[in-house]
């Protein structure tokens, strides 16, 4: 047990973990030709080997070089990975297209993160700036999470989402900014939240703001009606 804890601590293990994690998460891997497809045809995959490999460097206190290779990742795979960036093993970058991993973000093991996602800062404070996130992480695509503030354990953030604020384990958030929508599994409506299936919280503020208005409507109906009747009478 002892040996496999410390394995955990090993570059090259954390990349098998990488590689393990596309086939794990990723059905269209699930080929005859899966293996040479992640290697040669996964540019998730290729940001996280590189960023593996920068970070190390970035330990060994190497300047400029690290950053270099961050930023040929950048050019190669479109994904953006600080080499000072804390990362557990068994990542899955799926696609990966615009994604954007902060200096001192630092993320736990089997994080799962689709494209376009932020994990930056919001200012320019000095110091821890970037948010944390903790085990089994899934970021839906496009989402942002700005700030050092912490995402629990086995959290799932919608799609398009803002989030702002730390969020407990075991939740599931969706907006702008972002709200608690589900919490160990369970919330009132008990609608089954799926990474493409989740509520909006910006539509059902909409059709609440269309019920008031249809409530002043007929109070101003009502008023208007009572004016009428007084004036009729006078």
């Amino acid at each position: 047990m002892s040996i496999i804890l410390a394995m955990k601590h090993y570059p090259f293990y954390r990349v098998y973990r990488d590689f393990k994690a596309c086939f794990e998460r990723d059905p269209a891997a699930r080929t005859p030709l899966g293996v040479l497809e992640v290697l040669f045809l996964y540019p998730g995959f290729h940001a996280i080997l590189l960023y593996r490999f920068a970070h190390v460097l970035q330990l060994l206190r190497i300047p400029f070089i690290p950053r270099l290779i961050s930023q040929i990742a950048r050019f190669l795979t479109g994904v953006e990975i600080h080499p000072g960036a804390k990362i557990g093993p068994g990542i899955f970058i799926d696609h990966g297209m615009g994604v954007v991993i902060g200096e001192t973000t630092e993320i736990g093991e089997n994080a799962t993160i689709y494209q376009g996602v932020t994990l930056g800062g919001t200012g320019k404070e000095r110091g821890k700036r970037h948010p944390t996130l903790g085990n089994s992480v899934v970021v839906g695509v496009g989402a942002k999470v700005l700030g050092n503030i912490r995402i629990g354990d086995h959290v799932k953030i919608g799609g398009g989402s803002v989030v702002i604020h730390p969020v407990p384990d075991n939740c599931t958030v969706v907006g702008v900014p972002a709200e608690i929508v589900r919490i160990d599994g369970k919330r009132p409506e008990e609608i089954d939240l799926e990474h493409g299936d989740l509520p909006d919280p910006v539509k059902e503020l909409k059709n609440r703001v269309l019920e008031l208005q249809k409530e002043v409507e007929q109070i101003e109906a009502q008023h208007k009606g009572q004016q009428q009747k007084k004036s009729g009478n006078e």
